[in-house]
């Protein structure tokens, strides 16, 4: 098969490698790529907002399936646009893929479909926003409605700080993402990551993960997109995966599909996992990041297979099986990440660092003048397997400390919590 991977990050250098490795695939092309990307697949400089160029790519060169990484193609309808071109994609609709592009959208469908989540409130200016946040009280979370890279949410503990940030998305903090505010109930309980891929009508379970959303060591400092993960995650258990098919996805499969939008790719599902129960925080309409290189990690089975069937509407005829090992990701980011990471500094040591069982994706590098510098905020995922989180954990730091690179810092204490559990603590 002749596949073309959509993207640029880090989650896409793991789907590239993955894919890679399928004795199915004959030709990987990614657009945009990176420089680890580029030790996969031929990397070619498409403008991915041009959907007619892709589609014409993927025409002149017989592409059997796209692969989208990223949502905001998603959220733009290149789907659509190539689907009706011909040509099969791994990846929802527009209108399926506002389940990520607009949270008061899902909020709605849980609305309609009784699916466990946190009381809200949607509003397009700020006095009413303002209104409603005195009337609820905090602790609560503000959300900007649209895209904003994992950074639109404020987990507000005090009515002020709630309050700034009402302001903060009407005052065009998030860009567009903001012009709309959904105000949240917040939730007591654990977060996990759970995907399922589906194909319009089945959903197939497909892993968990737990990730690390602030930007320091015990959870502290400014949310980002994300500083590392591991999985399986323990806390998830057998019930609690059946519960939450029953009680979460399959009431928006039956939704998506009633609304006309049947949904397609994957479904990643963000958990509370409350005292009642799992109770649905969001969804996002791709793999997270970085939670699908540990997935990429731990899965036995052949990608393009499972990606192939999820397109083509055959879900029902594959199953999903995983390595013993946990997996577990470091994000290296830019000095000054989240708030203005410095690009350009240059980073050496990679090949020292890889090991068996360690993998490094590139997220955000570039080639200058033949050295490897930063291009991004978060740069690079290092990624290992183990027979326990913790032997994972001190492979992927073994890795990062031969990793010669002054401009990059990392939390150091990635899968603390699940840890914590295996010492039984």
């Amino acid at each position: 098969m002749r596949v073309l991977l959509i993207g640029s990050g880090g989650r896409e250098h793991a789907l590239a490698w993955k894919l890679a490795a399928s004795p199915m695939l004959t030709k990987l092309w990614a657009a945009p790529g990176n420089p680890g990307i580029a030790g996969e697949a031929t990397c070619v400089p498409l403008d991915l907002a041009d959907h007619a160029a892709v589609a014409g790519f993927c025409l002149d060169n017989a592409v059997d399936l796209v692969v989208v990484g990223p949502e905001a193609p998603l959220v733009a309808g290149l789907a659509d646009d190539l689907r009706a071109a011909g040509i099969a994609v791994f990846g929802p609709s527009e209108r399926a893929a506002q389940l990520e592009g607009s949270k008061g959208f899902t909020k709605d469908l849980c609305a309609r479909m009784g699916i466990p989540t946190a009381a809200y409130g949607r509003f397009n200016n700020a006095p009413k926003a303002k209104a409603y946040l005195r009337q609820v009280g905090a602790p609560v979370v503000v959300k900007a409605d649209g895209l904003a890279a994992g950074k639109g949410v404020v987990v507000a503990m005090t009515l002020e700080e709630a309050l700034e940030a009402v302001d903060a998305c009407f005052e065009g903090a998030f860009g567009g993402a903001g012009a709309e505010v959904v105000v949240e109930a917040f939730l007591e309980g654990e977060e996990v990551s759970f995907f399922c891929l589906c194909d319009g009508s089945t959903a197939l379970p497909f892993g968990t993960a737990q990730d690390h959303k602030r930007v320091g060591d015990g959870d502290t400092g400014p949310n980002t997109g994300g500083m590392g993960a591991y999985s399986p995650a323990a806390v998830m258990t057998p019930d609690l995966v059946e519960r939450t098919m029953r009680e979460i996805v399959e009431p928006t499969m039956r939704g998506m599909a009633e609304a006309g939008a049947p949904f397609s790719g994957v479904l990643f599902a963000g958990l509370m996992l409350t005292k009642d129960g799992p109770q649905l925080i969001e969804y996002n309409v791709r793999f997270g990041d970085p939670e699908c290189q540990v997935l990429m990690m731990r899965l036995k089975d052949d990608l393009l297979v499972l990606l192939k069937a999820a397109a083509d509407g055959q879900l029902g005829h594959v199953s999903v099986r995983w390595r013993d090992e946990a997996a577990l990701t470091v994000v290296m980011a830019a000095t000054g990440y989240p708030a203005a990471p410095e690009k350009g500094s240059v980073i050496a040591g990679l090949d020292e660092a890889a090991a068996d069982g360690v993998e490094i994706f590139h997220a955000g590098t570039a080639r200058s003048d033949g050295r490897l510098v930063a291009s991004g905020g978060r740069v690079l995922n290092v990624t290992a397997t183990g027979r326990t989180v913790a032997e994972a954990q001190a492979r992927a730091y073994a890795a990062v400390d031969r990793i010669d690179w002054p401009g990059g810092f990392c939390r150091r204490d990635i899968g603390w919590r699940a840890i914590e559990r295996e010492n039984g603590r």
